[in-house]
Order: C-alpha cells, then structure tokens, then sequence
C-alpha cells in the first residue's frame, strides 16, 4: 500500500515530514504512528491503516512532499526491504524550488517489493485526505465534485487562497489547469522566478551584511494570502473610542469573585478580550446582514458568529475560531480560547478549529498599542482591530476628567459590508460594550 502526504485543509498543497516513528523494516499495525507533519498552520502524526512492513521510506524527515506524494510503502511480512538512505531522489520529495512544477518531475520508479503487489488505488490516511486517483505520485487530484486538478493548479490556488471548487477547468476532459488559477487572481502566465527576484533585491546590498532566513511554510502562506485580500477585497476603516469604565469595573469583580480549587488557583479569570469576542459575536447577531462572506456569484449569511482571534506564533500568527460565540458564557470563552491558543503555539490544531468563519478580531492591546487597521483575512469580509485600554481626559460638566478608553477600527469588505452598516455593527459592538453586564447573561 502506498502511504500519501495526506491533505489537511482545502488550501494545503505540501506537507514537510518532521518525524517518522517507524524506520523501514518496522512492522506496523492499523492506528500506529507512522511519522509526524508540519503544514503552514498545524502538526499533526499520520497514522497507518493497514498491518504490515514499512518497507520503504521515500520522504525523508525534513523533506517536503506535495499533497498525494508517496512517501513510503506498506507491505506483508517478508517483503524486501529498501532502506531510506538509498531512496532514489525522483521518489523522495522535490527540494522547494523544485515544486514550482511537479508536473515535469519524473515518475516514481517501481519499488523493491517482492514479489511487487497488483496495481491497487492509493488508500488516504487521514478523513481529511483529497479524493485520488489510482495515479501515483504526483498524479492530478480530484475535488468532491470530480473535478481533475493539475498539481501546479493546486499549488497556485493554495498560494494563492483560491477555492478550486469555484473555477472554471480549461483543460482537456475538464481539467483545472494553473492558468485557470492564474486568471482567478489575475497573474500573468509567466512569472519571474523567486531566485531571479531574490539576486536584484541581494545585489542592494553589501554581501555578509545580512543573514538570510529562508521562508518557511507558513511565512510563504501569510505573504500569499495577505497579497491577495489586500489586491482583491475593497477595504474601507471604520475607528470608533469606547469607554470601558464599565467593563473593567465588572470584570474586576468577576474575576474577584471567582471560586478557588484546591490548588490555591481560581476556577476561571476573564480578560478583556473575552468580552470583547462575546461583544463582537453579539453585535454581528444584532446585525446579520454584516455576519457574511463573499462568494464571488452570491453573499453566504451566517446563522451563527463564529469568531476567528488572531493569536501570535511562532514564525507567524494563526486565528483559531470561537464557534458560535453568542451562546456561549464568558467562562466558557475564555477557557476555550486559552486552549485554542496552547494549542496553536504547539502547532496541534485541528482544520476545523480554524478554517472558515465570518469575522475576526486581532488585538494588540497588551502591546500597549492604541489602534490600528488590520488586513482582512479571506473569506471573511470584516475584522475588528482592538487597542489598548488606557486613561484619557474627557471634557465633562465638571470639567476634566480622566476615563478609561478604548479604540476599535473596523476593517470591512465594500462588496459585502457598506459604509451605513458598517457603522451600524460598529455602534451595537460599542453598546455591548458599554453596558458589559448584558454579556454575563
């Protein structure tokens, strides 16, 4: 049985192998871990499926392999055995620069089995493995629907944020081809090599006054996908000051309130940033018109707020969702996002846990930073961008006084979210969080 990079996530197109827990000539049971994977958001281990012998590793640990690339085999006992380190290099994962065009790569060639297995289709590993085809290696995928996708096509789109499912194929028997993708996102047919590109932008400088850090998965991901919201969705800011006098009077209280176990610790603490989530996942509710995405041919509205919050990593940043936020209590918020963010920083979320959503909220108020405008992530059409708390004069009857502020900007997708509605959901956000205790219930 051939053992596949398994997909994880629509817009995954490569994997890189951090780990394998078998060496070749393990046996190996169904539900053993066969090695350990790093995408540009998660890590995850590949478990085997079937009982037998790894009987060759193609994949070395620390190589990258597309999605649906072999990269071992399983075989009955008494099988030959073909140690990694003589893997051939047209089996093994194409180094980086490689993977611009999978297609071109050579066929994989047969393996040292004896006697060599019948032809059999390629078995996924994994539930959120892409439907394949009998083809090995670095034959097209196929989508839900059926329909063939070149690799180039799948990488692009992946690079690129581009839902296949929503082009239109241009290749034989209705194949999506890499210029498909290519006219989704508006890019030329022939691109400028990244090693052309990288010697200009190096020749500026003087050599040995820098260090080069090579991009990683996530890094080549956040570039794409930052490009392409900032070229494709019409951003417009909306900047609003709030008072949280309130707020902080009532979490305070909470918190003071929370009961203690027995190891000294209180059974919860609430932050600003949960009541803000709980806020903003209300305010959209109050607002349903603003809770959608854009579809290209259609606007998807939501039934419930599901709010993605940006949460820093390392070598980058990931926005795990908060499922239907609005009828959830501030406790459990809170526990909740202190797992997703564990969780994040170790690389061990699940797709689920942060693909889709209608909106989210990044907060760089404990950075001591006062407002900014954050960039919309693709496919939601708003983001809430919060800045730190902090004590401000206010003009009163009195004269001046001093007041605890907070300043909001709001990020929305013209297509989607107007100007009057956006202001709308700005002002019930502001409401919400004016008057806090209506969030403790």
């Amino acid at each position: 049985m051939d053992v596949l990079m398994p997909q994880l996530g629509e817009t995954v197109a490569e994997g890189k192998i951090t780990k394998w827990f078998k060496a070749a000539g393990d046996k190996v049971a169904p539900g053993d871990n066969l090695f350990e994977i790093e995408t540009d958001k998660t890590s995850m281990e590949v478990p085997a499926t079937e009982a037998g012998v790894l009987a060759e590793v193609r994949v070395l640990a620390g190589e990258i392999a597309p999605v649906g690339a072999v990269v071992g085999v399983i075989a009955g006992d008494g099988a030959a055995v073909k140690p990694a380190a003589a893997a051939s290099p047209a089996a093994a994962a194409p180094p980086p620069k490689a993977l611009a065009a999978p297609a071109r790569l050579p066929a994989a060639p047969a393996t040292a089995i004896a006697p060599p297995p019948p032809p059999q289709p390629a078995v996924a590993l994994d539930p959120f493995q892409a439907v394949r085809t009998p083809e090995r290696n670095f034959g097209p995928a196929r989508l839900a629907s059926g329909v063939a996708v070149s690799p180039l096509a799948r990488r692009l789109a992946a690079e690129a944020g581009i839902d296949l499912a929503r082009l239109k194929p241009s290749g034989a028997h209705g194949r999506i081809l890499a210029r498909d993708v290519e006219s989704a996102i508006g890019a030329p047919a022939v691109r400028p090599a990244a090693g052309a590109t990288a010697a200009k932008v190096k020749a500026l400088y003087e050599p040995g006054s820098y260090e080069e850090v090579p991009l990683d998965m996530m890094r080549r991901t956040i570039a794409a996908r930052l490009i392409e919201a900032k070229q494709t969705i019409p951003h417009f800011y909306l900047t609003a000051d709030m008072t949280i006098e309130r707020l902080v009077a009532v979490r305070e209280e909470a918190n003071a309130s929370a009961i203690k176990g027995a190891d000294g610790e209180p059974a919860f603490r609430l932050s600003v940033n949960d009541f803000v989530i709980k806020a903003w996942a209300r305010a959209l509710q109050q607002v349903p018109a603003a809770n959608a995405v854009w579809a290209e041919d259609r606007i998807l509205r939501f039934r419930h707020s599901d709010i993605g919050v940006a949460v820093a990593i390392e070598g980058g940043l990931i926005t795990p969702l908060v499922r239907q936020a609005e009828a959830k209590p501030l406790m459990a918020i809170s526990a909740e996002m202190r797992d997703l963010a564990e969780r994040a920083r170790a690389r061990r979320l699940k797709p689920h846990e942060y693909q889709g959503g209608a909106s989210a909220i990044s907060n760089l108020g404990m950075y001591d930073i006062r407002e900014f405008s954050a960039i919309i992530n693709p496919p939601h059409a708003t983001i809430l961008a919060v800045g730190a708390g902090e004590r401000r004069p206010v003009e009163s009857e009195d004269g001046i006084r001093f007041v605890s502020k907070m300043t909001v900007t709001l990020s929305c997708d013209h297509r989607v979210v107007d100007g009057a509605l956006g202001a709308e959901l700005l002002g019930a956000f502001r409401h919400l969080i004016e008057r806090p205790v209506g969030l403790m219930v």
